[in-house]
């Protein structure tokens, strides 16, 4: 008795999957009129998160984030470079993303430039910080993001992943050689066979930055009257007007993103997005505060 209600039900759900195939506006939109999205998830409400320290053995910070589905895996490598003449006190942070996976062409170069704009005029790292002598030797932070999948929110996974990432860094331990350069502390010889030693410690053990105003971010749509918080990469495909907001963790705002739609969005839209980025901003201190991440 139960083999002819398992196949009416499998041939409802093929229904189902070939409207949403077919009609994917149509299927969501019905949907939407519930305030409910196909997932489960209230429209304004984010996906699970996940952020994990410390995977890279072989970088100096590392963290992985994982919204939903998409997953960014940050590695930060420190370099000793030649501060430039303008800033001699300060160091620098390069922002790159490495796409492990399928995601538009344009969209890395996109996300890898708002990523260092954000960071940097966040205000989260003092590049003072960064500097080991005046004029001489800065640290330059290479800030790798591997996109291990994609669905959605690619630019909020990546951010994460960045900001817990530098709360796992460490600065490593230098000192002038007998050279007089700036050389990482190895025991071993450097580039022009000189012996690294101790004889004037610059940092005489690893130490951690300080970070402040650390930037959160989160992408809502905007699709006729509704608001979508966290899209996937589904509804990112079919919907509107995708906006980012940004903002620090005193509630400032930081930056605000817009792509497609209208050129401009209704203002009670946006402040609705802004409310749902400051939610999102104390999900996310949480989760990062219980790993002791200020």
């Amino acid at each position: 008795m139960g083999i002819p209600d398992a196949a009416q039900d499998l041939s409802t759900e093929m229904e189902v999957d070939a409207f949403r195939r077919i009609f994917p506006l149509r299927f969501f939109e019905r949907h939407l009129s519930e305030s409910l999205r196909p997932d489960g998830r209230q429209l304004g409400k984010a996906r699970d998160t996940i952020v994990n320290l410390g995977l890279v053995s072989t970088a100096d910070g590392s963290a992985l984030a994982k919204i939903g589905s998409t997953t960014m895996l940050a590695a930060i490598r420190m370099e000793v470079m030649t501060p430039s003449t303008d800033s001699p006190d300060e160091g620098c942070i390069g922002c790159y993303l490495v796409v492990l996976f399928s995601i538009p062409a344009e969209a890395a170069p996109v996300i890898s430039k708002r990523l260092s704009d954000t960071i940097l005029s966040s205000g989260m790292i003092d590049l003072k910080e960064l500097c080991l002598v005046s004029g001489k030797a800065a640290w330059m932070g290479y800030l790798d993001i591997y996109c291990l999948d994609a669905d959605g929110a690619l630019f909020d996974a990546a951010l994460l992943a960045a900001v817990a990432a530098f709360s796992n860094l460490q600065i490593p331990i230098v000192a002038l050689n007998d050279n007089g350069r700036i050389v990482a502390v190895t025991g071993e010889k450097d580039q022009d066979n000189a012996l690294i030693t101790e004889k004037e410690a610059v940092n005489k053990e690893k130490r951690k930055l300080t970070l402040k105003n650390i930037p959160f971010s989160l992408t809502c749509i905007l699709h006729k009257n509704y608001i979508l918080a966290d899209p996937t990469t589904e509804e990112e495909s079919i919907m509107d007007t995708l906006v980012t907001v940004v903002l620090d963790s005193s509630d400032q705002m930081v930056s605000f993103y817009k792509s497609g739609g209208a050129a401009l969005a209704y203002s009670s839209a946006i402040k609705s997005c802004v409310e749902l980025a400051r939610k999102r901003a104390k999900e996310l201190k949480q989760i990062l505060g219980e790993m002791d991440i200020d």
